[in-house]
């Protein structure tokens, strides 16, 4: 049995990796365990480290250090080739004011934090770490982290104790994550805010009812729609009816935006359920369910949509509908159908049934793309490339007046960066940086666990002592740093009649907060939430990386 004490007492690879396993194994199966609807999710990962580390497991410095940074490189890579192909459209619409709330919320932190160091004497490592946890940013304190690294290297003789941000980081972390959810709350509560009354607003601006979808005919029996072009039927039900096609005197018609509507034309198309009997009003009689195959010179197709230069476009600024004698129908995503309108978005991943004439579906095949080698290939050699482009992005220095030392984006800053530009670009020649969700999701899980696990089992050592030795106000100011900013920024958005789903959501991803997004969802069925989130989160995220090690930078 000495082979065994060795391997726990070791300080070779085979003990980092034991205990890297052992602290991500429990970790995970520690996150599942929910007290309410809250998770600690891969949280769990650090405290298991913390607990490891405190009982007295010991890892090499140098393989902890390198398991860490890689794992937050390949964390932050998988994030920005994900929100790239959508991260500039994100400031169209009410994503901009959305935008404008999140970043003030990222900046009264950042002001609270200095705040903090100067009126407590809070060590810089110590506030930053603080910071980092009480939004619950892990690539902040990575950035942070790198800063430290690169500092102490050319200060040897009065070095900062680097271990410090891991441990103010754990221990601000579970307010973080609880301080966004009692905050939710409490705006619920000073205004009164009726879930369902939300979810009926979210849904009527959407332009898509909360019911499934049901194929319909309609036959145009109001004479006021008689000589109008399709273009404006289209427009004057554009969230209620997606038009199929239009039968005519027994013969099927694509519908074209300049064809004119005669009397005795049937529309057959898709609606949502609570919609039918306003259409009824408008249009005439109509037939629920009624479905008829296509033949003929029509036909009807499904495609995946694997094009990410197509991503976040909206069904008119995709203009299939104007470019082809063809109609989207119906989109499926994340096993829900969703009611194509005008303003409806495309995301890859999404299927798209489109009814149109058979001559140009392998024209839009193509554009949709509908590639099952893009859809299931990982993409290793762009991948690699990507990263080490954002390595030598991350290592450019930029100089602040102000500041002891220069300023990089580093091992994380640089690959997020370099990986939202190419998600966003696509494709460079006959290479794609597109990464199907399973492969990314599988590098993002991967590569946060490892730097969680070790962030833990760097800390773990000092954890309690710290906590008994005046730490415990460590929590009160990582509270402030949550609580007050979120309280601010969330009564100002009701104010302004944000939708309090869209409230939630954004506050969510202003935090890059998986867990509150996990609390935000389980209040409604609706989409809002995820949307507001993942509009938040590309900007939110870069800041956060960067105002991570500006901070220490600035209180050095």
């Amino acid at each position: 049995m000495d082979f065994i004490v060795d391997l726990f007492s070791g300080t070779g690879i085979a003990t980092a990796l034991v205990y890297i396993c052992l602290a991500s194994f429990i970790g995970m199966l520690l996150g599942k365990v929910g007290i309410g609807k809250v998770k600690l999710g891969v949280a769990g990962v650090l405290f298991t480290g913390i607990i490891l580390a405190h009982f007295g497991a010991k890892v090499n410095g140098d393989m902890l250090h390198f398991a860490q940074e890689f794992g937050l490189i390949l964390f932050v890579y998988a994030i920005g080739i994900d929100v790239g192909p959508r991260f500039f459209s994100t400031f169209r619409s009410d994503g901009l004011l959305l935008n404008v709330f999140a970043i003030s919320n990222v900046v009264m932190g950042f002001g609270i934090a200095i705040a903090i160091h100067y009126l407590f004497g809070v060590d810089p490592a110590v506030v930053t770490g603080i910071m980092c946890g009480a939004v619950t940013n892990t690539p902040g304190l990575g950035a942070a982290k790198q800063v430290v690294s690169d500092y102490n290297a050319t200060n040897p003789i009065e070095p900062i104790d680097g271990s410090l941000l891991g441990t103010g980081y754990a221990v601000a972390y579970p307010l973080g994550v609880i301080g966004i959810i009692l905050v939710m709350l409490v705006i619920r509560a000073i205004f009164r805010i009726k879930l369902s009354k939300e979810v009926d607003d979210y849904n009527e601006a959407l332009g898509s009812g909360t019911n499934r979808l049901q194929s319909v005919v309609v036959k145009i029996s109001n004479p006021n729609l008689f000589g109008k072009t399709i273009e404006y039927v289209q427009n004057f039900a554009d969230t209620q009816l997606a038009f199929s096609r239009i039968e005519r005197k027994g013969e099927f018609l694509i519908p074209e935006a300049t064809m004119t509507i005669e009397e005795g034309d049937v529309v057959h198309g898709v609606a949502n359920e609570n919609n039918i009997d306003d259409l009824k009003i408008k249009f005439g009689e109509l037939t629920v369910g009624q479905k008829r195959e296509v033949d003929g010179d029509l036909v009807m197709k499904r495609f995946m949509i694997t094009n990410p230069k197509i991503a976040g476009k909206t069904i008119e600024q995709l203009g299939i509908y104007r470019r082809y004698p063809a109609n989207i129908t119906r989109i499926y995503r994340a096993g829900t159908e969703v009611l194509p309108t005008k303003r409806t978005t495309i995301e890859v991943g999404d299927a798209v049934r489109v009814v149109g004439k058979r001559a140009v579906m392998n024209e839009i095949k193509a554009e949709l793309g509908d590639s099952i080698k893009e859809w299931s290939h990982p993409n290793i050699i762009p991948m690699f490339m990507g990263i080490a482009l954002g390595l030598l992005v991350g290592a450019i220095p930029f100089f602040i007046p102000g500041l002891p030392a220069p300023a990089k984006l580093g091992l994380a800053g640089g690959p997020l960066l370099v990986a939202i530009l190419l998600g966003n670009k696509g494709r460079i020649g006959s290479m794609t940086f597109y990464m199907n969700s399973g492969a990314n999701m599988v590098l993002r899980e991967m590569g946060i666990t490892l730097f969680l696990a070790c962030v833990g089992l760097g800390a773990g050592g000092n954890f309690v002592a710290t906590i008994l030795n005046g730490g415990y106000m460590w929590v009160l100011y990582g509270a402030m740093i949550t609580i007050i900013p979120l309280l601010i920024v969330g009564t100002i958005a009701r104010l302004c009649k944000v939708n309090y789903l869209k409230i939630c959501g954004f506050l969510a991803g202003s935090m890059t907060d998986p867990p509150a997004l996990e609390y935000a969802n389980s209040l409604s069925q609706t989409h809002a939430q995820s949307m507001a989130y993942a509009t938040v989160y590309p900007l939110t995220m870069f800041l956060r990386i960067l105002l991570g090690q500006t901070l220490i930078l600035i209180l050095l």
